[in-house]
């Protein structure tokens, strides 16, 4: 008997409607209808409330093979939810352009590191740029760790696609400007960027 049928008759054998365990088992009716369908399995949690709910053991629902399969398959998506939220975390992290002393300012005949509040450039579109993608990478990143924290898949492709795109627009805006220390950053969170998408491509395999 499969884990779906099993499931079915443990409900029915309680009187019980997929609402009603639903809620004993704090899950959503969709999920029960999704699992008595055998259109998927429980995570690893949900089982281990079954079991107690029902008094049987998670060996008595599910095949070894099948739990392996579970247990696999929550491995990948608590690592896709680490590598999400580390990806906004490395946005966050642009605030340190805009922070740290990494911008020349003469003063003197001498050339002092200020950061973006205290750099002065004669272009006034440059500096407005800066604070635009800075910014802009900031917000991305907040928008990020809010999803991940949600669960929420929806847009999850075009804010990356979004974090990806203002992350090279900023390396190569700043390499034409000639910023050596803040391109070194910029570039470094780049980088780490593509690791993590890099990583959460190879696990989604």
């Amino acid at each position: 008997m499969e884990f779906n049928e099993k499931l079915q008759e443990l409900r029915k054998s309680r009187g019980l409607t997929q609402e009603e365990l639903a809620e004993a088992l704090f899950v959503s009716r969709t999920a029960i209808s999704k699992w008595e369908s055998g259109r998927g399995y429980p995570s690893i949690d949900s089982l281990k409330e079954i079991s107690r709910y029902f008094s049987v053991s998670i060996d008595d629902l599910l095949s070894g093979d099948q739990l392996i399969m579970i247990a696999e398959k929550e491995n990948k998506s608590n690592l896709k939810s680490v590598c999400d939220l580390l990806l906004g975390f490395v946005d966050l992290f642009s605030l340190l352009l805009i922070f740290l002393p990494l911008y020349p300012k003469p003063s003197n005949g001498y050339i002092y590191a200020v950061n973006l509040f205290g750099y002065v450039d004669n272009d006034a579109y440059i500096i407005t740029t800066y604070w635009v993608l800075f910014v802009s990478l900031t917000i991305v990143g907040i928008v990020k760790i809010l999803m991940t924290h949600f669960k929420f898949e929806k847009t999850k492709k075009a804010v990356d696609s979004l974090s990806i795109g203002l992350s090279v627009i900023a390396v190569l805006f700043l390499s034409m400007a000639k910023e050596p220390y803040v391109i070194t950053v910029a570039f470094l969170l780049l980088f780490v960027k593509g690791v993590l998408l890099y990583k959460q491509a190879k696990e989604g395999k």
